[in-house]
């Protein structure tokens, strides 16, 4: 298994890498400079790349090798993945030696022995690189190859040439601890402005080859075993949030995606209440709290923004359609003016420290270290126990916010939606722990709740950002026409939540939930 850390950087910056006091102190030899030409190849359908795998052939020095990755995981930018090389003696690959070297257990294996794949192998893209190596050795004696690549990637499989630049460093580790991967990047950041590099170089070849939008990355169902750890599992836990993270880094980093912002933001959350679950047992270092609230909140601001203008608005009609017509457009330019702001969030040094931080906190387990004998031995402990106990926990905590839900003041209702979420999330956290039949209708019926309550929830948004919102326009004339629309969707907004409050909806949302039976 190969584990490494991308980071991408400016061209103009690769002087001040190369300068750095860090490689010179730790390399243990000249580093070696290398020129490498490698080619791609796939079936025109690219059944490879559906498959999460990348063949290549690289030319180096004169010398042919073969290399196969395939699955594994990105997250905070470590990249883990199945790796299989060797040489082959010219510019195609050797199928033979790699179904030798494959796992007999290994999904690409039987991919690779279909006569339909091995037939239809043809070039896809091209890299041309040249690559600078540094061994390294840390003072707590890991092994770490510290790789500058810098080239380009090309392609015209369709007749249509197209390049992109290549600005990268890698760090791969070869012996030691995971945690030093990080610790090196972080030295390296205090000097050269980095940030975390989430495609693979296959990866951007293949978008190059054939362009398609980014999408949006959503929460991927964790499966746990009742044979791990509590530790474990949080691990675990904590890992797959940092996917959703960094999945949509690159949609948010763009400036205009509303889906990857959302989801950004959700993967956050989730990492906020895992973190929270945990908290007897492990504390995050207070400067990564603090920093992973900067980045909610301007993830949050965009999100807020977005559901003011694309959802909250768009659903009135009657009376109120034409003065929140008059604000959409407002609240559309607040929303692009607060996605520029997270996009220079994500793409920031800060970012990146705060990513690499957390990164390593998870690696080098450090919370261990201030462990009471009792809170290792429940951090050794099976999970099960714990995630009975907490889901019991969490449904108390609920039940005794939702007592006066049905007369509950604004921040009341606030304070019970935020414990169906955290009781949402720690149930699909432990989801497969338990029987699917005992756990999907125990979500659904929270996830209903949360509907209700989401709703009263933006109209309460809406209204502090339909104050703020002509505040924000130059014109005067403009300020005082949308305040006026602005006052008038207010109060629409306030009689509608009042009246849906007493409904009946949310009575039988918070009903049907009380008589679910929890899965633990």
């Amino acid at each position: 298994m190969e584990i490494e850390l991308k980071l991408l950087l400016a061209q103009q910056d690769a002087p001040r890498l190369r300068a750095h006091p860090l490689l010179a102190q730790t390399a243990q030899t000249a580093p070696e400079v290398l020129q490498m030409h490698d080619i791609y190849v796939d079936t025109p359908d690219l059944q490879l790349c559906r498959h999460q795998a990348g063949l290549r052939v690289r030319q180096v020095d004169g010398r042919w090798v073969q290399t196969l990755k395939a699955g594994g995981t990105v997250s905070g930018g470590l990249h883990s993945r199945h790796e299989w090389e060797g040489d082959v003696p010219g510019p195609q690959p050797d199928l033979a030696a790699l179904d030798s070297a494959i796992g007999r257990k290994q999904p690409i294996r039987a991919l690779l022995r279909q006569d339909a794949i091995r037939d239809a192998l043809q070039p896809v893209f091209t890299t041309r690189i040249e690559r600078t190596v540094w061994q390294l050795c840390t003072p707590q004696g890991d092994q770490i190859e510290c790789v500058l690549d810098q080239g380009v990637i090309e392609s015209g499989a369709d007749g249509v040439a197209r390049s992109v630049p290549v600005s990268e460093i890698e760090l791969e580790l070869k012996q030691g601890q995971a945690a030093s991967l990080f610790d090196v990047a972080l030295a390296l950041l205090q000097d050269v402005p980095l940030q975390l590099g989430h495609m693979s170089k296959a990866e951007r070849g293949y978008r190059l080859a054939a362009p398609q939008p980014l999408r949006a990355v959503k929460a991927q169902p964790l499966a746990l075993d009742a044979a791990m750890s509590v530790e474990q599992v949080f691990l675990a836990i904590a890992g797959n949030c940092l996917e959703q993270v960094s999945g949509n880094q690159d949609g948010v980093a763009g400036g205009e995606d509303v889906e990857s912002v959302h989801q950004m933001r959700v993967g956050l959350r989730r990492l906020r209440s895992a973190l929270g679950m945990f908290k007897s047992l492990l504390a995050l270092p207070d400067d990564l709290k603090s920093e992973l609230g900067w980045l909610g909140g301007a993830l949050g601001e965009a999100r807020d923004w977005d559901v003011l203008a694309g959802n909250t608005l768009a659903q009135l009609n009657g009376e109120a359609a034409t003065d929140a017509a008059a604000l959409s457009e407002a609240a559309y330019a607040q929303a692009r003016i607060k996605h520029v702001q997270a996009a220079q969030a994500v793409t920031s040094a800060r970012y990146t420290a705060c990513m690499l931080g957390l990164q390593r906190w998870l690696q080098a387990r450090t919370w261990r270290d201030s462990c009471s004998v009792r809170q290792v031995r429940r951090l050794d402990a099976s999970i099960c126990p714990f995630a009975r106990a907490t889901l019991r926990k969490d449904q108390r905590r609920l039940v005794k916010r939702g007592k006066r839900l049905l007369h509950a003041t604004p921040q009341q209702r606030h304070r019970v939606r935020i414990a169906a979420k955290k009781t949402r999330y720690a149930t699909e956290f432990f989801a497969s722990l338990f029987v699917a039949r005992a756990v999907q209708p125990y979500v659904g019926r929270l996830s209903a709740l949360q509907d209700e309550l989401g709703w009263l929830n933006d109209v309460q948004v809406a209204d502090r950002l339909l104050q703020q919102l002509p505040d924000a326009q130059a014109d005067q004339s403009a300020q005082d026409g949308l305040r006026q629309h602005a006052a008038f969707v207010r109060g629409y907004l306030a009689a509608r939540a009042q009246a849906q409050g007493s409904d009946g909806r949310m009575h039988k949302a918070w009903r049907r939930f009380k008589a679910a039976r929890l899965p633990a």
